[in-house]
């Protein structure tokens, strides 16, 4: 199983930028479309806005539904202050486009 660390990405430990949160989601989408499964490694990564989540991360629920995602995309080395920030921004994710698809 391949991983997407992402300090090496985004060469910094501050994942804060809607730019950088749309790096990682290209490269998560590439693995999600031929579900494959693939490690979001956050090892070094001191700070994480909303911003870079929902670039990341929240933009894949317009592409693919929970069923398709929690079975491929798999979290390391984040911090539980942060956990809290992935299902706040999952969550709105999923309301924000089931709202558009209706």
């Amino acid at each position: 199983m391949d991983s997407i660390i992402v300090f090496n990405i985004i060469h910094g430990n501050f994942a804060v930028t809607t730019d950088d949160g749309n790096n990682i989601f290209a490269m998560v989408d590439e693995y999600l479309e031929k579900k494959e499964k693939v490690i979001l490694d956050f090892k070094g990564i001191s700070i994480v806005t909303t911003a870079f989540l929902n670039a990341a991360i929240g933009q894949l629920y317009h592409k693919f539904s929970s069923e398709d995602i929690s079975p491929y995309l798999i979290l390391n080395n984040v911090d539980d202050e942060d956990l809290i920030l992935f299902k706040k921004v999952t969550n709105r994710a999923k309301q924000y486009f089931a709202q558009k698809e209706s």
